[in-house]
């Protein structure tokens, strides 16, 4: 039965339940045995459910889309009823909460199997995920080395063969990244697409937004339909869609006027791998018919940089700041990794000015790049600067690694900072047999093109939707 997880996706398995050709237990069923396989390996999930949700299954399901489909929730920004929210974090480790969030109600409602809750780093805060409280996330393709981050857990577990999607988050690329590492779909929806758990939006945290990591891209569109659309009151708002994103996947994409580019903002040419990836993709979108050239917005990356250091790191310090309050105490040596530690003390000293001017220069930041897609529909990049990085290159006990993280973060982070929607697509293999993925960027609102673009990469050049197993560790 575990084999049914490689043939189908989401949409696929729920076709499955749908028709009555299998069980929602038996899909439960097929996905503790890859748990107990595969989990001990990867080390993709931190935490699970399975007593819940056998109990979730047997009291009848709703009869939504993905009914059925055994999902998995990043332990960071998803609150499930009953289990510890933990961000990846010591101190935190013990937060268990006493009701849903936002969007585990939402995935509810379509039908989904909420089993567990996938590794993540401390606060999300790396581009690895490598956290002290669970230890490292381990690439399906080669064990040696990240899964990216933050979202590396869910990655590791869909690409490992474990769950058929996972939920996901994006404050600095933290979809697209482990998207690419591990050589799935991620698609970083438009700021006010999808709404924040609790009362951490675009007001307090104005960089990340949610939707999951996927081996194909009708089910991020089937993942983005059932989370998207505001709630009452929400700060930030983006048109809605003319119909869902599933649906417009059934349309292909006008001729579209495309750039590309395989330098970062300040000149830096990409890792070989990516920089022919992009080469590749940009050929073949010219063959399937569309308007390709290069070209590239510009913008100074400083400010970037300085957008997720402040924004972040202030969102950051605020969070940790209303735990030790509610625990009564001052924070301990061991409450934070040093990484962490180092940006919450350094966040002690930065003024409000300061804060208010780092709002408005991400403001003017994404109105300066706004006018360079009024000539073009899509940006082509790679979505990794550099290849895909051994496990410790990022170690947040040393401080002096920090700057590596950046490295990732080249063509990520300033859509985030803009708010605009990208995707990573996955576009080969290095010399060494880990993935590549390119990045597509749309304009505000526009994820329903992203989506048939990959959708027509999909179907030129189709990618493997897991590693092999067993997996070996190499160097």
């Amino acid at each position: 039965m575990a084999e049914l997880l490689d043939g189908h996706d989401a949409v696929g398995l729920a076709e499955l339940v749908r028709t009555d050709q299998v069980k929602p237990a038996e899909l439960l069923d097929a996905v503790v045995a890859r748990l107990e396989e595969r989990n001990p390996v990867l080390n993709a999930v931190v935490s699970t459910r399975l007593d819940e949700a056998y109990r979730d299954v047997a009291a009848g399901l709703p009869e939504g889309p993905l009914r059925g489909v055994p999902f998995g929730v990043k332990d960071l920004e998803c609150d499930v009823a009953g289990m510890a929210s933990t961000y990846g974090s010591r101190l935190f480790a013990d937060n268990v909460v006493d009701r849903d969030g936002v969007l585990a109600s939402r995935y509810r409602a379509v039908g989904l199997v909420l089993v567990g809750k996938t590794n993540t780093p401390e606060f999300g805060k790396n581009a690895s995920t490598e956290p002290l409280l669970f230890g490292p996330a381990r690439n399906p393709w080669n064990t040696g080395y990240s899964t990216g981050g933050s979202s590396g857990g869910s990655a590791a577990a869909v690409a490992g063969g474990i769950l058929p999607a996972g939920h996901a988050n994006d404050g600095g690329g933290s979809i697209r990244i482990p998207a690419a590492c591990c050589g799935l779909f991620g698609l970083k929806p438009s700021r006010g697409r999808v709404p924040h758990d609790g009362a951490d939006g675009a007001f307090a945290s104005p960089l990340s937004i949610a939707n999951a990591v996927t081996r194909t891209v009708r089910d991020s569109a089937a993942l983005l339909d059932a989370v998207a659309g505001p709630l009452p009151g929400d700060p930030s708002l983006v048109p809605a869609p003319a119909g869902s994103f599933l649906a417009a996947l059934a349309e292909p994409p006008a001729r579209l006027r495309i750039g590309f580019a395989t330098v970062s903002a300040d000149g830096v040419a990409a890792h070989p791998a990516a920089v022919a990836a992009v080469e590749r993709t940009a050929a073949l979108l010219a063959e399937l018919g569309h308007d390709v050239s290069e070209s590239a917005p510009s913008w100074d990356p400083a400010v970037v940089t300085n957008a997720l250091r402040v924004l972040m790191g202030a969102a950051t310090r605020a969070r940790i700041e209303d735990r030790l309050a509610a625990l009564g105490r001052d924070v301990a040596v061991d409450d934070l990794e040093p990484m962490q530690r180092f940006a919450y003390d350094a966040l002690a000293s930065v003024p409000a000015a300061v804060l208010t001017r780092t709002l408005r220069e991400t403001e003017l930041l994404g109105r300066h790049i706004a006018p360079w897609f009024a000539e073009f529909d899509v940006w082509l990049t790679p979505t990794l600067g550099i290849g895909v990085p051994q496990l410790g290159w990022m170690d947040t006990t040393r401080v002096e690694t920090m700057g590596n993280a950046g490295q990732m973060t080249w063509f990520t982070s300033v859509f985030n900072a803009t708010g605009l929607p990208a995707a990573s697509v996955p576009a080969g293999f290095d010399g060494q047999g880990l993935p590549v993925g390119v990045q597509l960027v749309g304009r505000m609102g526009a994820e329903a093109t992203l989506l048939r673009v990959a959708a027509q990469l999909e179907e030129a050049a189709p990618w493997p939707w897991q590693a092999p197993w067993p997996v070996a560790a190499r160097d």
